[in-house]
């Protein structure tokens, strides 16, 4: 049953962003789905492996290759998806320790969040550099392919 309201909040999280930053009203519901599909990757991967820093790079690859199919689909720039689509993986919660814990003079468990909040960010980073690199890489095998029948 958590995992249900888990999946609707996600979906209506992203939908409530998008609508906080002006996305297009056609891109809301396709930007949830590619939200939802990124974090339930890194849900399955984070529950079974249990590797939050992994789970958060292939969570955001499925974004960003999620991301460049709906932006083919809906003829849109591909960060209309990939914004609002990061919302669940943006490690907020960690961010916020890092300041209590500044803040309540305890440095030693600031240190270590502040550590998870560079990992995740840098899986994230990760994540959508494998995407637009395996983006890049079929563009031009297509090219190619397209190049060598003419």
């Amino acid at each position: 049953m958590s995992l249900i309201i888990n999946i609707v909040c996600v979906y209506a999280a992203t939908i409530g962003f998008g609508l906080l930053i002006n996305l297009p009203r056609r891109a809301l519901n396709v930007a949830g789905l590619v939200s939802l599909s990124g974090w339930l990757v890194y849900y399955v991967v984070d529950v079974h492996l249990s590797s939050y820093l992994f789970a958060d790079i292939l969570g955001t690859f499925t974004v960003g290759i999620l991301s460049i199919f709906a932006s083919r689909f809906k003829k849109m720039p591909v960060i209309i998806f990939n914004i609002p689509a990061l919302v669940p993986l943006v490690p907020g919660g960690q961010a916020y320790q890092v300041m209590k814990c500044l803040a309540t003079g305890n440095s030693a468990l600031a240190k270590s969040n502040l550590v998870q909040v560079i990992f995740i960010a840098g899986g994230i980073a990760t994540g959508f550099l494998f995407a637009e690199f395996l983006n890049q890489l079929y563009n031009r095998f297509k090219y190619y392919v397209i190049q060598k029948k003419h």
